[in-house]
């Protein structure tokens, strides 16, 4: 059992979440009711699996069994972090706002909790609460894609500054072209900047990449008809 463990986490760390999932499920049933610190380590990678396939009421059961049970604060943190974020991508805001008051509470500080904390605050429509909040993030990190991408694509969505959101939207990119969120970023940012045509090859990839998102949906159907 303890190699289906290891094989997961293995599986975990190359990114290949569906089959890490499965070494874990393949664990879980083995695991004796007993064997506390085991059942807490598969509860934990699972919850984090589920999260990354975007199962989240799978991933929200785990992840509170972290939380209730167990004395590892850094893994306890984490997984408070990510109950936040599924909450918020689930629109379940007030939900999201109890676990970051928590987190506060803790004293700890991270890029992380930042970022969730400012698109918290960018769902709320409280944009400049989101920009300072980014930007603090930034403070502790410069190179954090997701803060970028999150700066950039309030700047030119609300037009405070079109054409410096729009470089942090290059930015976030450059940093990683492959991410559908960012692509759609800068396709937003491109029509923003009144260049709709651009903006369209742009959205066009981030499609591609995401076929199911609304949002890039959206913006495109948006952006085309500018273009056209």
């Amino acid at each position: 059992m303890i190699g289906t463990i290891q094989e997961g986490i293995r599986l975990f760390n190359l990114k290949r979440w569906d089959m890490a999932l499965q070494e874990f499920l393949s664990a879980l049933e083995k695991a004796k009711p007993e064997e506390e610190t085991l059942n807490e380590e598969l509860a934990y990678y699972m919850g984090l699996c589920y999260t990354k396939l975007e199962q989240f009421d799978d991933a929200l059961l785990y992840l509170e069994q972290v939380v209730t049970g167990s004395h590892d604060t850094l893994r306890v943190y984490q997984c408070r972090i990510t109950l936040a974020y599924i909450y918020v991508i689930t629109k379940r805001v007030k939900m999201a706002e109890s676990e970051l008051a928590r987190l506060g509470e803790t004293g700890f500080e991270s890029v992380q909790l930042y970022t969730i904390l400012a698109y918290t605050a960018w769902s709320e429509r409280q944009y400049q609460k989101a920009v300072d909040l980014y930007k603090k993030a930034l403070q502790m990190d410069n190179s954090n894609a997701t803060a970028i991408n999150g700066l950039g694509y309030i700047l030119v969505d609300t037009a405070m500054d079109v054409q410096k959101g729009l470089l942090f939207c290059k930015k976030a990119v450059d940093m990683n072209p492959k991410n559908p969120s960012y692509l759609d970023s800068l396709g937003w940012a491109y029509f923003k900047n009144g260049n709709a045509t651009e903006a369209v090859n742009w959205l066009r990839r981030a499609l591609d990449l995401a076929p199911q998102q609304k949002e890039i949906r959206n913006h495109i159907k948006i952006v085309a008809g500018e273009a056209g």
